[in-house]
């Protein structure tokens, strides 16, 4: 039983592993995955910047869902490592909140992302002769600038509605990061005007990119049946299968836990679902996404060749 000062404003992370070799064996999983995640993105982040060739909207785009991949997966993994090592399971108010903010801002930022992206590819490949003009540089700046600015907005207002809430109840949070779905459990206020704004926030920034996605790389897919030879269309299906099952593994976890009622809600089962969109998908994505393809590949032997040769 975990001692808790009542009086105290911080809170408890009742955490993801169990405190014992199972547990270890987990931790030691999570940071392979943050290694895996940590060193994929940040390829894809260098490899763009550093190769002209790849200084076009779609790896524009590239690089701001690896970096945001980058600090999705540090806002929780570091933390699941401390409090397991240490054995201190305590987070301090600020910094429930901080996480909470960063957390929030990470998933609708992300979640529009992933949609301007799906729209790049639904233009440059349905209506060529106008990529030029509706992705152009300035276009794709707006679309990054708009979804940071936008996430940004969303998670404050959660984040400042969440940390003045009364929590008159245990301060142990029945997860591994300050999620809000855990969060109101605790709370000693009728809490049903703000679920309801949560239920509006994640159509907002989750339901309605999804299903925009969906819908972008279905009409890709028919407009490739119509132009392509048979190699081709397998190409394309195989490709478009591949990216929306990585954006299953993101969306659906996070809808799903986000609009069901919270009288069905199970405190074990969303910390596997958090699993898949905070640590997993972001490992998933520079694989996915990048690392597969052939001018990303043929960036890295452009580069790294350089480099080798440099120290010859």
């Amino acid at each position: 039983m975990e001692k808790w000062n009542q009086t105290s404003n911080d809170f408890i992370l009742l955490g993801l592993l169990p405190p014992n070799q199972t547990g270890m064996l987990l931790l030691f999983l999570i940071l392979l995955v943050f290694f895996l995640a940590s060193v994929g993105n940040s390829t894809m982040i260098f490899l763009i910047c550093m190769d002209s060739r790849l200084h076009t909207p779609m790896y524009f785009l590239l690089s701001q869902l690896s970096l945001m991949d980058l600090m999705y997966i540090s806002t929780t993994v570091p933390k699941i490592v401390h409090n397991f090592l240490s054995g201190h399971k305590g987070i301090s108010f600020l910094g429930c909140g901080f996480q909470n903010f960063l957390f929030l801002t990470m998933a609708g930022s992300e979640g529009l992302l992933l949609a301007s992206m799906a729209y790049d590819r639904y233009v440059a490949i349905c209506h060529p002769l106008h990529y030029p003009s509706r992705m152009s540089r300035r276009m794709c700046v707006q679309m990054i600038i708009g979804s940071w600015i936008l996430g940004s907005i969303n998670s404050l207002a959660h984040t400042a509605y969440i940390l003045h809430i009364p929590y008159c109840r245990s301060r142990a949070i029945d997860h591994f990061f300050c999620d809000v779905p855990a969060m109101v459990s605790l709370a000693c206020m009728d809490t049903w005007v703000y679920e309801y704004m949560v239920f509006v926030s994640t159509s907002l920034f989750l339901l309605l990119p999804f299903l925009g996605i969906t819908a972008s790389y279905g009409r890709v897919l028919l407009a490739v049946y119509h132009m392509c030879s048979k190699e081709g269309r397998k190409k394309a299906f195989t490709t478009c299968s591949t990216h929306l099952t990585v954006v299953t593994f993101y969306y659906a976890p996070f809808v799903y836990t986000y609009l069901r009622p919270r009288n069905v809600c199970s405190p074990a089962e969303d910390k596997i679902l958090a699993v898949f969109y905070t640590i997993l998908t972001p490992m998933l994505n520079p694989i996915i996404y990048s690392l597969r393809n052939k001018e990303v590949l043929g960036a890295m032997k452009r580069l790294f060749g350089v480099f080798s040769s440099k120290k010859k």
